[in-house]
């Protein structure tokens, strides 16, 4: 659970899944055969082919403009990712490299790996998941089973840069393309691609010390998953030096089928000390180390590292602990000394963003700023002069996913730029252009309304978008820079051949609308109705529920998962996004600081009320269901609104915020010892006594995001109240474990006879 994992919900949510799950999970079963295709059924959401179609990840145009690459799961597997690409020349699609004909049988992946995937939340994915062009764009590298791979795209050759135990993670090209740098056993390597010579770069990493890698906080809370960065002439690495110590030691139990097993683990929870990061420069063959002055306050976040383009200096953020404060740091990478370019302050909290860019031509950077009330970005000197306010207005600037950037691409010889906001309506992501003058309001290129993420060719003359929308399952299509499409690359119709047509003819019917919440402030919601609705009779309803901080649920996106499932079983399925579930600006975010699931339920509560006024809902049989956040969001419904629901489904909640970490959990509410009134009224436990309705409570018991504890001791009150409950729990499991397919399917089906019992 995260800013972007209880929490980012942007498109993915819509599945029905927590906001950390894939939209199809896909699986390595096949459809069965005989099966009545006109009927969607729980297990065809893991079959293959991906239920979808073919949906390309991780795309990307090659620095030389030449290429479009992308993963692609197998037809027969689509867990199994293979890489591809889509030639710009003779406009074919064709297959780079089969991940399956370079690594035989199961991969062997170490402990760190299989943590980041977690943290990713690609868990489940096999093969090739991740990839880099060099920068010429005449090589790609990937890890693969542990190890290293480089391709050559004009041999076609792919050579295996490393075979090891240990296993390499976190790999990259040097920024000249000379060197591959990676991480193995906590320290910082290269490979020098002259020579193929291996060079170790940091040497004192091991137990507490980690060189050159995010740490837990970077990576779970502030979209950080890389900690070394090459200056952009290849002159040195600035790395983070993390070391655990301060870290108080917290005993995690992972309870498997047959065993368990007990972690030591150094959890920084909510209130209690951080990791201690210095800021380190190194040169390429290990010499030369030195430190950046980053101030004299350890109790400190390092969000965000990246160069200046005369490689001389280091743009840094500083968070303050409370993440009342950010500053933009400028470092001298020799001397390392370092100055204030500028402050931003909030009186509640500073959202973190992608959007630092740099200017070529002249020393200017472009910086996001929620100052205004909205994120909007506005021009700098090098110096920190602060030039123009460049966007504007009751808007965002914010991408699609989570981890992006909304800065799409400067055009310095054009005077613009190219971002991705929320100009139009805050349930789509279209693509604008704005002038560098700031003079103009926003010209949209991208064409049909939904949810578009583009990524621009280096040049300025393309972009490729990923589409989708609520009647356009995943689309990507070349366009030239003023939006008019070149070709699609995969369209992906929803004709006969598709793999959801045998569906389409019974899907259900979905609306979108607004309500007010008590200060005025427009909620959206989404409403699904099932196929043959009838307006004369009175249907149970099931409200999916997120909620927390940027987790935005209700979006004009593609959906075709479990609360589709529900639908089709004769439920309305309802999701309203109350306050603080962001992209929306800081006041509507800001009536959650301090105090957590209040704001929250009230506004669920307005969308309840709608429900009711309903002729066609049958306000007696009103269920709620959730995972993460919206697991915490369901207990805090049933428990202060015992009158309202039926039944609810709670998965992996936060019952008591003490137990969760400290850069999530302190930025909305402070500290324990600052506002112990905020987290007891924000516990669950205060509010136990009035369960009235039936709830089941699911759990993986080897969750090492929202640990166990919070459930077990849930279950504890519960039973020391005398009060009954359902409870159903995952050995080994973590907690994704609804992409799991064999998990996944159990978890969905055992909802799905809960709500029938109690609802029907």
């Amino acid at each position: 659970m995260r800013t972007n994992f209880i929490l980012l919900c942007t498109f993915v949510a819509l599945t029905g899944c927590s906001p950390d799950q894939e939209q199809s999970p896909g699986a390595a079963d096949t459809a069965n055969d005989g099966e009545d295709m006109a009927t969607l059924e729980i297990q065809r959401l893991y079959a293959a082919p991906d239920l979808d179609g073919p949906s390309p990840r991780g795309v990307k145009i090659s620095p030389d403009s030449s290429r479009v690459t992308f993963m692609r799961g197998k037809e027969t597997d689509p867990l199994q990712m293979d890489l591809w690409e889509y030639n710009l020349a003779d406009q074919e699609m064709r297959l780079l490299v089969d991940s399956a004909s370079l690594v035989g049988g199961d991969e062997a992946l170490s402990e760190e790996e299989l943590a980041r995937r977690e943290r990713l939340r690609i868990v489940g994915q096999r093969g090739i998941v991740s990839y880099q062009f060099a920068p010429d764009g005449k090589r790609l590298l990937f890890p693969l089973n542990g190890d290293l791979f480089l391709y050559e795209l004009a041999s076609h050759e792919t050579r295996q840069l490393t075979d090891t135990e240990a296993g390499e993670t976190d790999p990259k090209f040097s920024s000249t393309g000379r060197f591959v740098s990676f991480i193995r056993d906590q320290d910082l390597f290269a490979i020098d691609l002259e020579t193929f010579d291996e060079l170790r770069l940091t040497r004192d990493g091991g137990g507490l010390i980690r060189n050159g890698m995010a740490e837990f906080i970077a990576q779970e809370e502030m979209d950080r998953y890389t900690g070394y960065w090459w200056a952009p002439d290849d002159s040195a690495v600035a790395f983070i030096r993390v070391d655990e110590s301060p870290v108080h030691v917290a005993e995690r139990f992972e309870i498997h089928a047959e065993d368990f097993e007990v972690y030591e683990q150094r959890y920084p929870a909510t209130g209690t000390p951080n990791v201690e990061v210095r800021l380190g420069m190194v040169a390429p063959d290990g010499t030369d180390l030195r430190w950046m002055d980053i101030g004299e306050n350890t109790d400190i976040y390092v969000p965000r590292v990246d160069w200046f383009p005369d490689s001389q200096f280091l743009a840094v953020q500083r968070q303050s602990r409370d993440q009342q404060t950010l500053e933009l740091l400028k470092v001298h990478s020799r001397s390392g000394e370092s100055r204030v370019l500028l402050t931003e302050s909030s009186d509640t909290w500073i959202n973190l963003d992608n959007e630092l860019g740099f200017l070529e031509s002249r020393p200017r950077f472009i910086w996001s700023s929620e100052r205004s009330g909205h994120a909007h970005l506005y021009l700098y000197d090098n110096d920190g002069q602060l030039l123009r306010q460049l966007t504007s207005g009751d808007w965002d600037v914010v991408d699609g996913a989570r981890a992006r950037s909304a800065l799409l691409h400067i055009d310095e010889a054009g005077d613009r730029l190219f971002v991705t906001g929320t100009f139009d309506s805050p349930v789509e992501r279209n693509v604008y252009e704005i002038s560098l003058s700031g003079e103009t309001e926003p010209r949209r290129i991208s064409k049909d309304a939904g949810w578009h993420m583009a990524d621009f060719a280096d040049n300025g003359e393309f972009f490729v978008d990923s589409f989708n929308s609520v009647g356009t399952p995943p689309q990507l299509s070349l366009h030239r820079s003023d939006g008019s499409r070149i070709a699609f690359i995969e369209e992906n119709p929803l004709d006969e051949t598709h793999p959801y047509h045998p569906y389409l003819a019974t899907r259900p019917s979905i609306e979108f609308g607004t309500l007010r919440a008590e200060d005025g402030q427009p909620l959206y919601y989404r409403l699904s109705k099932p196929a043959g609705f009838d307006s004369t009779t009175r249907y149970p309803v099931i409200v999916y529920v997120y909620g927390g901080p940027m987790g935005q649920s209700v979006t004009n996106t593609w959906a075709a998962g479990f609360n589709e499932i529900l639908a089709r079983q004769g439920f309305i399925v309802f999701t309203i996004d109350n306050r603080g579930t962001g992209f929306r600006g800081t006041a509507f975010d800001a009536p959650i600081y301090r105090r957590m699931g209040e704001i929250e339920v009230r506004d669920q509560m307005v969308g309840v009320d709608y429900l009711r006024s309903l002729d066609f809902v049958d306000p007696a049989r009103i269920g709620v269901w959730g995972w993460s956040y919206g697991g915490y969001m369901t207990l805090m419904s049933l428990f202060t609104q015992p009158d309202v629901f039926a039944a609810g489904v709670s998965g992996a909640p936060v019952t008591d915020w003490t137990l969760y970490d400290t850069h999530y959990t302190e930025r909305y509410l402070g500290t324990p010892q600052g506002n112990p009134d905020g987290y007891e009224a924000s516990a669950v436990f205060p509010y136990t006594e009035n369960l009235a309705a039936p709830l089941l409570l699911i759990h993986g018991m080897a969750d090492d995001n929202v640990l166990f504890t919070n459930s077990t001791k849930l279950m504890k009150a519960l039973q020391d109240e005398g009060r009954p409950f359902d409870v159903m729990t995952y050995p080994g499991s973590k907690h994704g474990l609804t992409r799991v397919p064999a998990t996944g399917q159990h978890v969905y089906a055992h909802i799905l006879r809960f709500f029938r019992q109690h609802l029907e």
